[in-house]
């Protein structure tokens, strides 16, 4: 069997396969696996997706280093969730700004909680 590919600074755990450096970027890939098995889009248009999100970060700059590969994979899912219309990008924007308000509201070490910041 060949090795995983790897990722530029992508972290390996202790039996050298990769891992996620962030659970949020366990979350994302979760999240693009989950969409893409109930339908949503076809893994080709993922790919594709994720390609076009990749070469406009590094038209703008992005040093490829691989360390911003999973906000590209979140950035391309949330474009397509909205151009699919499982929601649309005021929502998406509408529920990051609250996920933020409630990760200030809650103290180190504790479950964020959507919605604990109104409490």
């Amino acid at each position: 069997m060949s090795p995983p590919e790897i990722l530029p600074g992508q972290p390996l755990g202790d039996d050298g396969e990769p891992v996620f450096a962030e659970p949020w970027q366990a979350q994302a890939f979760a999240m693009a696996v989950h969409l893409h098995a109930r339908g949503l889009f076809a893994w080709t248009e993922w790919a594709s997706a994720l390609a076009d999100q990749i070469k406009q970060a590094q038209a703008a700059g992005d040093p490829d280093t691989g360390e911003t590969y999973y906000q590209h994979w979140l950035a391309a899912l949330e474009r397509l969730v909205a151009e699919k219309g499982a929601s649309s990008s005021v929502e998406l924007a509408e529920r990051k700004a609250a996920w933020d308000r409630a990760a200030k509201a809650t103290p180190h070490g504790q479950p964020i909680v959507l919605g604990a910041e109104r409490a």
